[in-house]
């Protein structure tokens, strides 16, 4: 059985989008067994930073595989998976790329602006950061303008991703104007699958704030 680490408890802002909630979601989709292991918020352990070094979560294990980063995760269980990702080698290459895209071409601008807009709180800074996101949505919505999906002509782990991040930016009011995105997002996060993910992973910050009420 996979086993998904989050962490024991997060403040109310960031639930529902703490990124445990993509091996979730990939895992719901391909009918992967898994269960759920925590590490600390607030007393970082050398536990932690010997899976992660960074302290950070997702962290899949696999057997003897510990695996950290949403990206490297997702494509592990794709690798698992067929439903998450095709076999031939175009649509592996195609799936790949795409992953890679959303890593690296389109979450970093998002972060950007969601880091100014809701932490600085600066209008200057969040325009600036705007300017630098909105091309980068422009051209993806260019793109799922003419397909359902990113890649293959079929549902792909790259698609969890670009969905999950964009939803995060939708949530902060930045997909205005980009009706297809908003469509996308809506299409995606419909699903059975993502649906259950994010219920369990509610259920999971419920039952850490139970148990910290009784302590």
């Amino acid at each position: 059985m996979l086993t998904v680490i989050t962490y024991d408890w997060v403040p109310e802002m960031p639930r529902g989008f703490v990124r445990d909630i993509r091996p979730r979601w990939a895992a719901e989709e391909a009918g992967l067994a898994y269960r759920v292991e925590t590490v600390p918020l607030r007393q970082k352990t050398d536990a932690h930073r010997a899976m992660q070094p960074f302290e950070q979560v997702p962290i899949l294990k696999d057997g003897d595989l510990t695996i950290f980063e949403s990206g490297a995760i997702l494509w592990h269980l794709g690798e698992s998976s067929e439903a998450l990702m095709p076999r031939d080698p175009g649509g592996r290459a195609e799936t790949m790329e795409w992953l890679i895209a959303g890593l690296n071409s389109v979450e970093p601008m998002t972060m950007g602006w969601i880091l100014a807009k809701v932490f600085d709180r600066s209008a200057e800074q969040t325009e600036v950061a705007a300017r630098r996101m909105r091309p980068r949505l422009a051209h993806l919505s260019a793109v799922l303008e003419s397909r359902a999906f990113l890649a293959a002509g079929r549902l792909t782990v790259a698609d969890l991703l670009m969905a999950d991040i964009l939803r995060t930016v939708e949530a902060q009011g930045g997909l205005g104007g980009l009706p297809v995105l908003s469509e996308y997002v809506a299409r995606l996060t419909a699903r059975p699958a993502f649906r259950k993910a994010h219920a369990d992973q509610m259920a999971h910050w419920a039952a850490a704030d139970a148990r910290e009420a009784a302590a």
